[in-house]
């Protein structure tokens, strides 16, 4: 089993500049691939943000550039830190977790957290 607790989540204007993080817990070993993802009210969520467990990552093309996913495993922390905030970035965002990248990557992993408030105006 894992815990995924994330936190960061707030409201900002356009343009500014927010930090999400995921804390973990549990069987580290299942947190191998994550990813973040976010739903917005009325559509269908969204992957974000991956990284594997040899470092690579891949963020969405509406999010290239402006954010970044990363991990620390001494911490057992996964960041997402988003700059240069837009208004369709409103949404809540969810981390999830899994020893496979390829449950991640389809957004079926076992593992999720309970998600964290993004609100850009």
């Amino acid at each position: 089993q894992v815990q995924l607790v994330e936190s960061g989540g707030a409201s900002v204007q356009t343009g500014g500049s927010l930090r999400l993080s995921c804390a973990f817990s549990g069987n580290t070993r299942n947190t191998h691939c994550m990813a973040w993802f976010r739903q917005a009210p009325g559509k269908e969520r969204e992957g974000v943000a991956f990284v594997d467990g040899t470092g690579n990552t891949a963020v969405a093309d509406s999010v290239k550039g402006r954010f970044t996913i990363s991990k620390d495993d001494a911490k057992y922390t996964l960041y997402l830190q988003m700059n240069n905030l837009e208004p369709e970035d409103t949404a809540t965002y969810y981390c999830a977790a899994d020893w496979r990248c390829d449950t991640v990557v389809a957004g079926s992993a076992p593992y999720w957290g309970q998600g964290t408030q993004v609100t850009v105006s």
